[in-house]
């Protein structure tokens, strides 16, 4: 599974990024890389509460606004160390859980801010892709 590959080799190389370079903003508007990390993070945390509640609540809502979740959740300020042991610790969690879900409750469905309701299938997939997307950002 590409998360396991993920999981086992991202946080070497996020661990050699200076934390000059991992804090360093374009403008005021971007986020960092430790910023982009740390949406990583929230990003797990929304989809493992997706991956848990499809399976027992009829189409859940769990949606969030990600600028406000990056800002408040002050990852700019806090150790990049810890940002990337959450993040690989998460994951792990995740991918537990992934291969757990019974094939049966891969089509239940999740509202995430789609137009329409997506399955469980579908978030899972989503979900390392758009990790696999901002990785790319960062390294």
């Amino acid at each position: 599974m590409r998360l396991k590959e993920i999981i086992q080799n991202v946080p070497t190389f996020l661990n050699e990024i200076s934390e000059e370079n991992l804090q360093h903003k374009s403008s005021p508007d971007k986020w960092s890389k430790k910023e982009v990390i740390g949406h990583l993070i929230d990003s797990a945390l929304h989809n493992h509460q997706r991956f848990v509640k499809s399976q027992f609540e009829q189409i859940p809502a769990i949606t969030y606004d990600q600028n406000n979740w990056v800002e408040y959740n002050y990852y700019q300020e806090r150790p990049s160390e810890e940002l990337i042991l959450l993040w690989r610790a998460y994951n792990l969690n995740l991918l537990s859980l992934m291969k757990l879900i019974p094939v049966e409750r891969l089509s239940a469905k999740v509202n995430n801010g789609s137009p329409q309701p997506v399955t469980i299938q579908y978030v899972i997939e989503d979900y390392v892709a758009h990790l696999e997307h901002h990785l790319r950002q960062i390294l």
